[in-house]
């Protein structure tokens, strides 16, 4: 599979989400949704993970891709992620980093290769 980044730096290809997307995995998506609810203290139902990748074009993302300002602020800038912005590393996806540091190696990884 190939590997696709998030905005931020996640990798969605490897995201439960996406997965059980891609598979039409309903088992995956049932435990994503409870183990995401307990680790964001919201509540999230099974058909809330959906998503094809929140740079793709279309309309199936996680429900927090509509309102993510990384996501928002790399549309608007024309840019494929964070790491191709002039203004790297912000305060909008530092703060990111302290709970997915592995999006910062991500980043990272991608501008040493500008």
């Amino acid at each position: 599979m190939e590997k696709i980044i998030a905005a931020c730096g996640i990798v969605c290809s490897e995201c439960p989400a996406y997965i059980a997307t891609l598979n039409d995995d309903q088992e995956m998506r049932k435990k994503t949704a409870e183990d995401w609810s307990k680790a964001f203290g919201v509540t999230l139902n099974p058909e809330d993970i959906c998503c094809d990748g929140c740079m793709e074009e279309g309309e199936t993302y996680f429900a927090h891709c509509f309102e993510c300002e990384i996501r928002k602020c790399v549309q608007e800038k024309g840019i494929l992620n964070c790491a191709h912005c002039e203004d790297y590393a912000c305060e909008k996806v530092e703060g990111l980093f302290k709970t997915a540091p592995q999006a910062k190696e991500e980043l990272d990884a991608i501008r040493k290769t500008l």
